[in-house]
């Protein structure tokens, strides 16, 4: 997908991973959620059966974020950057940086909502998230001291704190778990038989090996909804 002539007008951007369009995982979990960011446009949900709820409603909170793991959180962009100079420095770190494989993709529950997490060691994968953070973070708008409070008011721990003041967000460097999100956060009654059709239906489609070889710099537009920008090959 190619930069728009006139620029990019989000209010935020993010790097994201986000899977090659054509896997069969990759399909299944973008109309699961139901926003197609490389498309840019709503995707159908799958006919999934004993779900205790509609897919619309387990997956309302995820959905405009499309499919994707977070490897920079979504910042406003800094008043002296562009975002063609952001996508620029994307290309270039990206062009820098090796690809990661990893074990798999397993779906597991992060607290009361599930995810796709990689099995197996993630050090290479957080040594990947944190050289993104670190070295793009010139183009991130400091967070606003509404932000801040947010954030704290859901209780960091100290090292979290120290992430939110030095990078914006508190899951990053030390406190980063990879994770692609697939459902809101859901009642406990419930988590039993969501986890088990999502199972069922990504039974013999999750990746193994998983290899995360590019990565995808992202828009929200004025509605909240995220969208494809680029995706680069890791070909350090």
């Amino acid at each position: 997908m190619g930069l728009p002539e006139a620029g990019m007008n989000f209010k935020r951007f993010a790097i994201y991973y986000t899977p090659p369009q054509d896997a069969a995982w990759a399909r299944f979990a973008t109309r699961w959620l139901g926003w197609d960011m490389a498309a840019g446009a709503a995707a159908p949900h799958p006919d999934i059966p004993d779900l205790p709820r509609p897919v619309s409603e387990i997956t309302a909170t995820p959905r405009k974020y499309g499919l994707h793991g977070t490897i920079k959180p979504p910042f406003r962009l800094a008043e002296a950057k562009t975002a063609g100079q952001l996508a620029t420095a994307c290309a270039t770190l990206c062009a820098e940086l090796a690809p990661v494989r990893l074990d798999g993709l397993q779906l597991a529950r992060l607290g009361r909502f599930l995810a796709l997490r990689p099995m197996g060691g993630e050090e290479p994968l957080n040594q990947l998230a944190a050289t993104c953070v670190r070295d793009l973070d010139s183009f991130r708008a400091p967070a606003s001291e509404a932000e801040l409070a947010r954030r704290r008011a859901g209780g960091l721990s100290p090292a979290q704190d120290s992430n939110l003041t030095t990078w914006g967000y508190p899951y990053v460097m030390q406190d980063f778990r990879f994770h692609i999100t697939l459902t809101g956060r859901l009642p406990r009654a419930e988590l039993p038989a969501t986890e088990a059709a999502l199972h069922t239906a990504l039974d013999g489609m999750t990746p193994a090996p998983f290899i995360l070889d590019a990565l995808s710099l992202v828009g929200e537009d004025d509605n909240g909804l995220f969208h494809l920008i680029h995706r680069y090959a890791l070909s350090g």
